[in-house]
């Protein structure tokens, strides 16, 4: 459309493009599904969203949601600390028996170890703060700790209050 300097046509035109320019959203009385459409697409780049949309905690956790699980010991073994520790941490290889994963799981306190043989059934729980399992201080990729040996508690097997039940 050819410009003609002094019409009211000229005008009118300078008017739309004013309007137009500088919004990527549309506007107007009837843009309502186009904004909220619009809005539903563009979450999908927020990764929190989608995470929580397509439960991807839930699915990547071997607990599944749950705040404990039982599994059987499969085997001992001792892990290094990281630096600048010096020490071996012992922990147990467990594999859940809801889901059939295996996980390492740290042993807390002196001597826990000897109260735990392999094939036992334990009770495991997260290690950490709020946003699930997280790694324990110098352990690393250790998520996990025993809390219960078969019906005793480990805690109360380290302090000698209980003695470990043979079945």
């Amino acid at each position: 459309m050819k410009f003609i300097h002094g019409t009211s046509q000229s005008i009118k035109n300078i008017e739309k493009v004013k309007i137009m320019s500088g919004s990527k959203s549309p506007r107007g009385e009837f843009a309502g599904r186009k904004l909220r459409l619009k809005r539903k697409w563009c979450r999908w780049h927020d990764y929190k969203y989608v995470r929580r949309v397509l439960k991807l905690k839930e699915k990547y956790d071997p607990l599944e949601g749950a705040p404990m699980a039982r599994g059987i010991v499969i085997e001992k073994v001792g892990l290094e600390a990281k630096q600048p520790n010096s020490a071996i941490r012992k922990c147990v290889r467990v594999q859940l028996i809801k889901n059939g994963r295996v996980v390492t799981a740290f042993c807390p306190g002196n001597h826990a170890i000897n109260f735990i043989d392999e094939h036992d059934e334990v009770i495991i729980e997260g290690i950490g703060g709020p946003k699930g399992p997280r790694a324990k201080g110098d352990i690393p990729g250790v998520k996990y700790k025993v809390i219960m040996v078969g019906r005793n508690s480990l805690r109360e097997l380290v302090r000698g209050r209980q003695e470990k039940i043979k079945r």
